[in-house]
């Protein structure tokens, strides 16, 4: 029998969107357990919510220091394994130094920090502790992702030319911050979100997604950002044109004022012998069109056995069964989990420290790529023609 993970979770309490889909997703397939948590920042609201989760009273913390000292004092073999953090942005890199100076193992939200460089002193107290960091860049964790990079890895379109990737939203369409939606007002406000808005936020999904399928670094990069709502100080809006370091180069736009999207996550990626396409909206299907072929029509399902092994065995129901955004996040759970359980041995298949640290690059760059405006020509006039 495998032994459960257990998990202790720090944010994520009553009305939190993301806390609910980590708890589902780590239950999934029984391989972990969530067994204690610091829910809140009010001391009194954690407890309770702690309580409505079905917890022992002794691991309904008041606060994460508390869950931390506390557990750490447990025996081995019933202390937690892995923090899981789930706050708003402003406390991911003290909380995750904390827990692996405490000798847990960490499964964060993304961004791993706020700015590069408090990524950097995470990347150090990993180096130091040699524990188990994540950073949940959950797009990755699709299976049809994954079979993406497969077939990449295996040449099956040949060298990369040209990446579009976009991520648009609506939601923010409006300036409903200031109508008391708490998502809003945190993801809006650079003390807490760090300098980056609708790029920081799911800008940093498009790029991890290019560069994991495509299996190469962004090398360069030139940004526009602009921010619409009315006296918003962060972008809301962000288009790119980025280089690879396997020579390929690729169109990035990042919106969350595209009145009308919902969740548009999509890349198209070209090698000089066919290209693939993937939509999360739509995340069972995989389209491959060979240069001088029909297009074909890949399909999640355990049971597909086109597939690669590595791939269906993320996948827990046949064909035709579709499944998708909190399975993804289970995917990325049982990665860690199965590091927790053999640390040290085989390579990781969760994004980790590398992979927050490339989306903090990321977004630094465009920041101080944007301080330039001597990147834009100006188009002649008509009547200079």
């Amino acid at each position: 029998m495998v032994r459960k993970v257990r998990v202790g979770m720090v944010g994520g309490g009553a009305g939190a969107f993301i806390g609910e889909i980590h708890r589902k997703a780590l239950s999934l397939d029984g391989e972990l357990e969530l067994v204690a948590g610091a829910f809140h920042r009010d001391p009194e609201r954690s407890c309770a919510f702690g309580a409505s989760l079905g917890l022992a009273s002794s691991r309904q913390y008041r606060d994460w220091q508390e869950m931390l000292s506390k557990e750490r004092e447990r025996p081995t073999d019933e202390r937690v394994d892995l923090i899981s953090i789930v706050t708003p942005n402003d406390v991911h890199a003290p909380i995750a130094i904390a827990a692996l100076e405490a000798g847990f193992h960490v499964m964060s939200e993304k961004p791993a920090a706020r700015t590069l460089d408090e990524a950097l002193e995470i990347e150090e107290a990993v180096r130091q502790t040699g524990l188990i960091y994540a950073v949940a860049q959950t797009y990755l964790g699709y299976p049809m992702v994954r079979q993406a990079r497969a077939l990449v890895a295996d040449g099956a379109i040949g060298p990369i030319r040209k990446i579009i990737v976009e991520y648009v939203q609506g939601w923010l369409s409006q300036t409903v911050e200031t109508d008391g939606q708490k998502q809003a007002a945190w993801r809006t406000d650079p003390v807490v979100a760090g300098p980056g808005g609708a790029i920081g936020d799911i800008g940093v999904h498009a790029a991890s997604l290019a560069e994991y399928i495509a299996g190469s670094p962004m090398t360069e990069l030139c940004a526009s950002l602009t921010a619409f709502g009315s006296g918003r100080v962060l972008d809301d809006d962000a288009s790119l044109l980025f280089r690879m370091e396997n020579g390929a180069q690729g169109v990035l736009t990042a919106s969350q004022i595209c009145a009308g999207e919902e969740n548009g996550l999509s890349i198209r990626i070209y090698g000089e012998e066919g290209g693939l396409s993937w939509r999360q909206e739509e995340p069972n299907t995989l389209w491959h069109a060979p240069l001088d072929g029909p297009a074909q029509r890949w399909r999640a399902g355990a049971d597909r056995g086109y597939l690669s092994p590595a791939v269906r065995s993320q996948m827990r129901t046949p064909a035709g069964h579709p499944e998708g955004y909190i399975e993804a996040f289970a995917n990325l759970y049982r990665d860690v989990a199965a590091a927790v359980r053999d640390l040290g041995e085989g390579e990781a298949a969760y994004p980790g420290i590398d992979m927050g640290l490339s989306t903090l690059a990321f977004v630094d760059a465009i920041l101080r790529n944007t301080r330039d405006d001597e990147k834009w020509t100006r188009v002649k006039d008509r009547g200079a023609l």
